[in-house]
């Protein structure tokens, strides 16, 4: 079972209230109906086709007519189909999808009136026409796609009043309401109360930001090793050119310690090599201390590679 299949799973089997129920529904039958004289609503999942038939009945004691097909997709999976012939007017004005032979482009306000009302409403819509990307083999991502662009503007807003960051993109003659943020996705799965999703969805994010930050530390102390080792080496270069050319001699008796000590230890840090001079001399000298002979150390051998008097 997929991620997201898990997550309409989980918010399916919630119990709920008559109102959120109606809220639900409206989201559901406004997304992926084909409305008429008849509702006909169609899904490729068992579970939110049953759980859509028992809202019907809970609330409406009617009985759909169910009808099963054979898909027309690749993976030529079953089409799950609901048909309501019974008082369909009544029931999209009741759903707020009708309202004087019109349909509605939005819900009127009641359908999402105080918090619960907004969560029913939105997880009616996710069981529509929503999909999160599993937190383990993808980005983070949550999308659900509209016909109507009143209509994404209207769920856009919704989400927003939440801080959920949502945006919109116009995806053919559809509309995608996306969120790219984990924090922000996790949000929203406490919103539509798939609490199970959260927490798995957490254990990944943290799991993923931690591996993250550790690739990102050990890259960044690989690049201070190499640094290191670059710059030792052309110490070292310095040190070998001054020997060769003239005499470690022309250094003064500090600097000339230092060059021998990098020298005798040519992978070693500054720092270190600050520790291992002061212990072994039984003189303190700091890494900046060094780091002023070093440079002393390759000014000389800056004016022998340029042949200058020295």
């Amino acid at each position: 079972m997929s991620f997201t299949a898990s997550i309409k799973s989980e918010i399916c089997s919630l119990n709920t209230t008559e109102a959120e129920n109606i809220s639900e529904l409206s989201a559901i039958i406004n997304n992926i109906s084909e409305i008429t004289n008849t509702i006909k609503i169609s899904t490729e999942n068992i579970i939110v086709f049953k759980h859509i038939y028992d809202l019907i009945f809970k609330i409406y004691h009617i009985k759909p007519q169910i009808i099963v097909r054979q898909g027309y997709n690749f993976n030529k999976n079953q089409l799950y189909i609901l048909e309501l012939k019974e008082d369909v007017d009544t029931i999209l004005a009741d759903l707020s999808i009708k309202k004087n032979n019109q349909l509605l482009d939005i819900p009127e306000q009641y359908m999402v009136d105080d918090f619960e009302l907004y969560r029913a409403y939105m997880r009616g819509l996710f069981i529509a026409v929503g999909s999160i990307n599993d937190p383990k083999t993808s980005r983070y991502h949550l999308e659900m796609i509209v016909n109507k662009h009143d209509y994404a503007e209207f769920i856009s807003n919704k989400l927003n009043e939440q801080r959920l960051n949502s945006k919109i993109i116009k995806r053919e003659n559809k509309y995608m309401i996306y969120i790219k943020e984990a924090e922000r996705i996790s949000d929203f799965l406490r919103i539509i109360k798939a609490n199970q999703a959260v927490l798995y969805y957490e254990d990944i994010r943290i799991y993923r930001d931690y591996k993250n930050m550790t690739n990102r530390l050990n890259n960044c102390e690989q690049a201070n090793i190499d640094k290191m080792i670059l710059t030792a080496n052309a110490q070292v270069e310095d040190i070998e050119l001054i020997e060769n050319k003239a005499s470690l001699d022309l250094l003064p008796d500090k600097v000339r310690e230092v060059a021998i000590y990098r020298k005798k230890y040519p992978e070693v840090s500054l720092l270190e090599l600050s520790f291992i001079m002061t212990s072994e001399t039984g003189k303190s000298i700091t890494k900046s201390g060094i780091y002023h002979r070093m440079k002393k150390i390759n000014e000389l051998a800056n004016k022998i590679r340029n042949k200058r008097n020295f």
